[in-house]
């Protein structure tokens, strides 16, 4: 079963990258640029230049998984804002909605109920 599912964290490399990497290349920007651990089972999303081929990485207790997508029309949205590290963190939904082409930044989110929020309000 692929190790991706809405209580796993997201981190997008908001830098064009090749898409020649493989595990190895993809690691060493983990570990290099986004000052991350590869190992930790969060999921590193890399977008390419042209912005038409997204490859994700995830670690699963005993191997790394490296899913990648190909566009054959369109392009994957670039994000505005960059966060510390040359990346930002994004929620599964985000991720999808990358996915399927939906201009995430001209869409409002509703309140929601969030467990963690909560539990951070009560600490």
């Amino acid at each position: 079963m692929i190790p991706i599912s809405s209580a796993s964290r997201f981190f997008l490399y908001n830098n064009p990258t090749d898409m020649r990497k493989s595990f190895d290349g993809l690691c060493g920007l983990v570990y290099n640029e986004l000052k991350g651990n590869p190992l930790s089972g969060d999921v590193y999303l890399f977008i390419n230049r042209r912005r038409d081929r997204m490859k994700l990485l995830v670690w699963d207790k005993n191997g790394f998984w490296l899913l990648c997508k190909r566009l054959e029309s369109g392009r994957f949205q670039r994000f505005s804002t960059a966060k510390v590290n040359n990346s930002i963190e994004v929620s599964y939904e985000t991720l999808i909605m990358l996915i399927e082409g939906v201009d995430i930044e001209s869409l409002r989110r509703k309140k929601r109920y969030s467990r963690a929020k909560l539990l951070a309000l009560n600490n």
